[in-house]
């Protein structure tokens, strides 16, 4: 009896978590996500009845959210990341119950915990990533992660557009609770646990402003985080202001989700940037890209109102090589931040997403009581432009 040992058998063994892992656990996510991407700004717009005061709720619900993202380490240091992973999930299907209520409040309260659920589920992802997969296949597992979340944001926003306008409201965010309890159970199927190895210097700050200082303090870092703040801009002014052109012009709502739904159909083209990455290297690739971005989005400024669905296919130009940034952008971060303080600099580095929403509907209130729907283009070209600039300048020929 001695001999005898009582093995586990209810639990079947897993493979270790690779790049698969991740790139399932984000289609899933990004069904959650994409699904009423462009029944949002819609919703809003139908609520306050001006895209002007719409920009300005979208900088508030940002600037709330900022916050939570810089208090998440000490979240994940607090509560562990599985728990802080599942915490986002259910905040996402939380947020359709408010969406549901179809009043202001609502709509904040909705927007607010899809933005917290999106930053806890964002950070511990990349922690789990960056715990798993080596170095030098951050390129690969990122523009393999890209591509499987291709078919989520392709079919999501017109499907969510679909469903809102046929079927109801309840419809529409009831898919996205579903979606997010589903991610949920993916994730406690693969049973991912922290890196035990990799821990925090107990000497380290904790503190959100201590970790911004340390963050801020390391070149490649800063190049890192504007890097994806200006792909980021792009995702922003093309999910929101794409929809509301289209329905501001006359096109219709249906043709705001078409507009949407076509753009993310070229996720699947991140494979295709992920190989001229290592073929060409990821700082030529990011210069080409963001020049090429920069020239389509002035061209879709120009033209502007007066014809709006050649505006409309400039500016799914600029999502073919948004694209390239969203295969390659975040190896800059990967590859250079330091193995025992991940987690303080990843909350740090994710606060992109944070100034991307909250940066440009606050810069377009000001330029839209001025010029029309087609000058937001222009902006976001002029920055397109900048960002290529200081990638090319300073990003690492070895990357």
């Amino acid at each position: 009896m001695s001999t005898h040992v009582r093995h586990p058998i209810w639990l079947p063994a897993l493979k270790a978590a690779d790049a698969r892992t991740f790139a399932s656990l984000y289609a899933v996510e990004s069904f959650a996500r994409a699904m009423v991407s462009s029944v949002i700004p819609i919703q809003a717009y139908e609520i306050l009845h001006n895209e002007q005061i719409v920009s300005i709720l979208y900088t508030a619900v940002s600037l709330l959210g900022l916050s939570v993202t810089l208090f998440m380490p000490m979240l994940i240091r607090r509560f562990a990341r599985r728990w802080v992973y599942t915490a986002g999930a259910c905040l996402l299907a939380i947020g359709s119950l408010f969406f549901v209520t179809h009043t202001l409040a609502g709509q904040l309260a909705g927007m607010l915990c899809r933005v917290m659920g999106a930053s806890a589920l964002s950070i511990t992802l990349n922690l789990y990533i960056m715990d798993h997969i080596r170095k030098t296949d951050f390129m690969q597992a990122e523009s393999l992660r890209m591509a499987w979340s291709m078919v989520a944001w392709t079919c999501g926003p017109t499907l969510g557009i679909f469903l809102y306008t046929r079927f109801g409201i309840y419809a529409a965010h009831g898919a996205v609770a579903v979606f997010a309890m589903a991610l949920l159970a993916l994730f406690w199927t693969y049973r991912l646990s922290d890196n035990q190895s990799i821990r925090p210097g107990k000497t380290r700050p904790a503190n959100p402003l201590a970790n911004i200082g340390r963050f801020v303090a390391q070149p490649r870092l800063r190049l890192a985080w504007l890097i994806a703040f200006g792909r980021s801009c792009f995702w922003t002014t093309f999910f929101v202001y794409g929809p509301l052109f289209m329905v501001i012009t006359g096109e219709g709502e249906l043709a705001g989700g078409l507009l949407v739904s076509a753009g993310n159909a070229l996720l699947f083209m991140a494979i295709f940037w992920g190989k001229a990455g290592k073929r060409f290297g990821g700082r030529r690739t990011m210069t080409f890209a963001y020049f090429a971005m920069s020239a389509t989005l002035l061209a879709a400024g120009a033209v502007g109102e007066t014809v709006p669905l050649l505006t409309g296919a400039f500016l799914l130009c600029g999502a073919f090589f948004t694209i390239a940034l969203d295969a390659l952008g975040s190896t800059a971060f990967m590859r250079s931040v330091r193995s025992y303080e991940r987690a303080q600099m990843a909350a740090v580095y994710r606060t992109y997403l944070d100034f991307s929403e909250l940066t440009p509907p606050l810069v377009y209130s000001v330029v839209l009581a001025f010029f029309g729907l087609g000058s937001v283009f222009v902006t976001l070209g002029l920055l397109a432009a900048f960002c290529g600039f200081m990638t090319w300048r300073y990003l690492p020929k070895s990357l």
